[in-house]
């Protein structure tokens, strides 16, 4: 075993998967660019977990709030979409949570996972 997968197995979760916000230790960890880590992690057939944002996984999250929804509009393009980089710059204000509560409760899209994840969100949250 390499020591990238030796630094890897120390981040998996419960169900064999690295949560996001570990992934970006990871990156920290192993001294590359975020964007890295879904190429790094599909090489050892380890998947992400747990979006904070609410794109993937089974995170549970809070009410959707307005003065967020608003904040996000404003960033959002044409197609009602903000890039991840940009939900986790308006969660400096609030907080990852309770920005991923609104995107995941709402018709934001998340695109462009920082992490090299998805360029587009794979399913839309609830409508409201």
């Amino acid at each position: 075993m390499d020591n990238r997968a030796q630094i890897l197995k120390r981040y998996l979760n419960d169900d064999g998967k690295i949560n996001c916000l570990d992934a970006f230790k990871l990156a920290r960890e192993l001294n590359i660019e975020p964007k890295e880590i879904a190429e790094i992690t599909k090489k050892y057939s380890i998947k992400i977990d747990n979006c904070e944002l609410g794109v993937f996984g089974n995170k549970d999250f809070g009410e959707k709030r307005d003065d967020i929804y608003e904040k996000l509009s404003l960033k959002a393009n044409d197609k009602k979409q903000v890039e991840c980089s940009i939900s986790w710059e308006i969660a400096k204000d609030f907080s990852l949570n309770k920005v991923g509560s609104t995107t995941k409760k709402s018709d934001i899209e998340v695109i462009y996972c920082q992490l090299g994840c998805f360029r587009t969100r794979i399913h839309h949250g609830s409508k409201s």
